[in-house]
């Protein structure tokens, strides 16, 4: 009862009835439309690679009593001494600064870590490190494959579970709706140009998660809807299933969003592209659940133990209605 007060419930009606399957084929478009541009953006311009992928150091300065630091003074001390790529971002307004830049492969760690805390020491004056982290290149490579792996082997899982539980029907409803999401996620890593880092690995697992469990709700409700409505066309059972849970799956998806905007908002740097990812993922897993995973099982048809008709695949936009 006492979530009765929560303004939003008040907002959203207990029942609606919308035709979700009528815009079936609209979605299909536009999820095409931006599967093959995130496909396209993976490869050019490419993922904006973090230390943990490419090999390097990230060291955090800040200067005593409060004082600002001057950012581009610290990126020229940097860049003089020929370390390739090197990145300056200041925090806390300016008072303290992320610096990351590449390690070579045939000078010692330590050796470089040290030229550059000397040559920014020397700069800007007498500053504080912390959180001087160096990663090489080989194990960099190293992560990179396992982070893939471990994304493709999530995807893999979640189907065999969804094949097991359900029909084969509904593991390639919710293959297509994962792929879907997944990819969606790294067209908006490349779009936003966020470092693409363990964190950001971290956050697409947690995308799948949360996709994945939400199509077994509306899975689950429309396995249930099929038994109980075994003359109803399957394109009016999923409208059905769909308008049933909505309500539900909207409250989820809006409070998972604003706990990850005050986490963007209050985290910093280091939680702003993990956060952002993690909340386009939601969006785009209810999404998905509704327009990619439904439809599928639409497409495929589905045995319903009733009329032979309903074993047959119907097609969007072909079933007739009684």
């Amino acid at each position: 009862m006492a979530m009765r007060g929560w303004p939003l419930i008040k907002i959203l009606p207990i029942k609606t009835n919308l035709k979700f399957v009528s815009f079936a084929k609209y979605a299909a478009v536009l999820s095409t439309v931006l599967v093959i541009a995130s496909l396209v953006g993976v490869f050019k311009p490419g993922l904006n690679l973090g230390i943990d992928f490419r090999g390097g150091a990230v060291m955090e300065l800040s200067k005593p009593s409060g004082q600002t630091l001057d950012l581009e003074q610290v990126r020229v001390a940097v860049d003089t001494l020929g370390l390739g790529d090197v990145q300056v971002q200041g925090i806390d307004n300016d008072a303290s600064a992320i610096v990351k830049f590449q390690v070579p492969d045939d000078v010692p760690q330590a050796q470089v870590v040290e030229r550059v805390q000397t040559a920014i020491t020397g700069a800007v004056g007498e500053v504080a490190y912390s959180g001087v982290s160096v990663v090489g290149s080989k194990v960099s490579g190293e992560l990179l494959t396992s982070g893939l792996l471990a994304l493709g082997a999530a995807v893999v899982l979640m189907f065999a579970y969804i094949w097991f539980r359900f029909e084969p029907q509904f593991g390639l409803g919710a293959v297509a709706g994962l792929l879907h999401d997944v990819i969606l996620v790294f067209g908006l890593i490349v779009l936003m140009r966020l470092e693409f880092s363990l964190n950001m690995v971290a956050a697409i697992l947690t995308v799948i998660g949360y996709s994945m469990n939400d199509t077994v709700v509306v899975f689950d409700r429309l396995r249930e809807n099929l038994r109980k409505y075994k003359q109803m066309p399957l394109r009016e059972v999923i409208d059905l299933t769909i308008n049933e849970i909505l309500t539900r799956t909207i409250i989820t998806g809006f409070t998972a969003v604003m706990v990850l905007a005050a986490l963007a908002y209050f985290g910093g740097p280091a939680l702003f592209g993990f956060s952002i990812a993690l909340m386009f993922g939601i969006v785009c897993g209810t999404y998905s659940s509704i327009y990619v995973g439904a439809p599928n099982i639409l497409l495929w048809g589905v045995k319903r133990g009733a009329a032979a008709d309903d074993a047959k695949p119907i097609k969007l936009g072909m079933a007739s209605r009684p």
